[in-house]
């Protein structure tokens, strides 16, 4: 039996639908792989597409197909994958950029990659709904702060930002028809960051880094007391990683990136009295932990 076969009916009738889920996505399969793999395995459940279907439209056989969909064995060529995206009608641009982005991660050179993507035809020009555009110029900023304090690295705070705003594009009917498209955005930024950010054995993230970009710090002319400031903070830093998932981020938003107490619940997508009540909450705990640091400054550009 097939991932996609449905069972026969005991009493003759037929099945109450065309098929079943594929099998889960394999265990091994890597952070950038699944950026793409999800959503189209998600666009794949909402079409009411069988295997057989999938097979028909693009010309591959089941094993490979099941394979694809499973994203297990060797990484996917452009070919086949783009064969599954067009059957799909999912955006070819941002699913080609995370394609990308998972082959490198899959250890494919410069090379295959070119090769792979120039054995299907040119791409027409495509674009993004003009709401998305708007959406991510507004959240560009903010989100990269959000993700550059948690990576301690510019350019993997970028690289991040631009695959969820890939992702989010391919999935914009999902968002748009969320309650807040704000907040459903923002919890895939979350998502995506903290898949790559360091994290204690205990599952906290750890942003002691930060202690040795914070302006604070960086105003300390003498070495040794530089030293101890860093200590310090990174002992401050170590409580904000401990607080609650909401106030964790209002936190860091507010007191890591310098971000606006008014503008920090459109970020996040939360209502401004719930805002302002995670922020009270979170200077509290920090407060009460760790008193001596009521303002430990911004992480510096």
């Amino acid at each position: 039996m097939t991932p996609f076969s449905v069972p026969e009916q005991p009493d003759g009738e037929p099945p109450s639908r065309r098929g079943r889920k594929p099998e889960s996505i394999w265990e091994k399969v890597g952070a950038s792989h699944r950026a793409w793999l999800e959503p189209v395995r998600s666009r794949l459940f909402a079409s009411g597409l069988t295997l057989d279907d999938l097979v028909n439209r693009s010309g591959y056989s089941k094993t490979r197909i099941s394979e694809l969909l499973r994203g297990k064995g060797y990484y996917p060529g452009w070919e086949i994958t783009y064969s599954v995206v067009r059957a799909l009608d999912i955006p070819i641009f941002p699913l080609r950029r995370l394609w990308t982005a998972a082959a490198r991660e899959a250890d494919k050179d410069t090379a295959w990659i070119e090769s792979r993507i120039h054995e299907v035809q040119p791409l027409q020009p495509e674009h993004p709904p003009l709401a998305h555009q708007g959406f991510t110029e507004t959240m560009r900023e903010p989100y990269t702060a959000y993700a550059s304090a948690l990576l301690q690295s510019d350019r993997r705070a970028a690289w991040v930002v631009a695959e969820v705003f890939d992702i989010l594009w391919l999935g914009w009917d999902e968002a748009t028809a969320s309650p807040d498209v704000r907040r459903h955005a923002w919890r895939l930024l979350r998502s995506r960051v903290m898949l790559r950010a360091h994290h204690h054995p205990d599952g906290h993230p750890d942003l002691r880094a930060a202690a040795f970009v914070t302006l604070v710090q960086s105003r300390i002319n003498d070495l040794a007391a530089r030293f101890a400031q860093i200590g310090e903070l990174a002992d401050f830093f170590d409580h904000i990683g401990r607080l609650p998932q909401d106030q964790f981020d209002v936190a860091v938003l507010r007191y890591l990136c310098g971000i606006s107490q008014h503008a920090v619940p459109a970020v996040v997508g939360l209502s401004p009295a719930l805002t302002h009540a995670m922020d009270h909450h979170a200077r509290g705990a920090l407060e009460s932990t760790y008193h001596r640091h009521d303002d430990p400054g911004v992480i510096t550009p």
